[in-house]
């Protein structure tokens, strides 16, 4: 049975993340990406709706398919706001967010909630062959704590730097690839 290769590639920088905001939906890129040398040509490409993914397909040369279950999570009020803000404003949610990825003080999604979410996706079961999927950090985490199987409170403990690239495979089981 031929496995899936799955490359997960973090959408390039925009604003809120150079600045530490949570995100909206609209934030474009500070500047679109070059074309990375080592894409297959070949993969089925999806992308994320937002516009910081979809604009950074684009810059990437892919011509990506929306995937609405790629989206990044729901941030709910906090949405637009600085994590200064929020220690100043709203300290006691802050902490339970970081604290318990149950938590969603903010009235958007878990951590637990975008996890199962992304395991579902992956599980879903993705055709045979090689994906390039254009997505968000969060998202990212989430695929790789699943493909570990590690526990839903390691989710704050990974950084998933703009165009950063997480490849996976899955023939009876997923498996993080680590570049040779």
């Amino acid at each position: 049975m031929k496995p899936v290769q799955l490359t997960l590639i973090c959408h390039g920088q925009t604003e809120a993340q150079r600045v530490g905001r949570f995100a909206l939906d609209d934030d474009p890129l500070r500047e679109l990406p070059a074309p990375m040398a080592g894409l297959s040509t070949g993969a089925h490409c999806l992308s994320a709706p937002e516009l910081r993914a979809l604009q950074t397909a684009q810059g990437l040369g892919l011509q990506a398919t929306v995937d609405e279950r790629l989206r990044d999570c729901d941030s709910g009020r906090w949405q637009g706001l600085a994590l200064k803000q929020l220690q100043h404003d709203d300290l006691a949610g802050l902490q339970a967010w970081f604290a318990d990825p149950q938590s969603a003080p903010h009235g958007g999604e878990s951590v637990a909630a975008l996890c199962s979410r992304v395991a579902h996706w992956l599980d879903s079961g993705l055709a045979a062959g090689e994906w390039l999927v254009i997505t968000h950090p969060f998202v990212i985490r989430a695929a790789m704590l699943h493909a570990l199987a590690a526990p839903l409170d390691a989710f704050q403990r990974i950084d998933v730097q703009p165009l950063a690239q997480v490849r996976l495979s899955h023939s009876t089981q997923w498996r993080l690839q680590l570049p040779s």
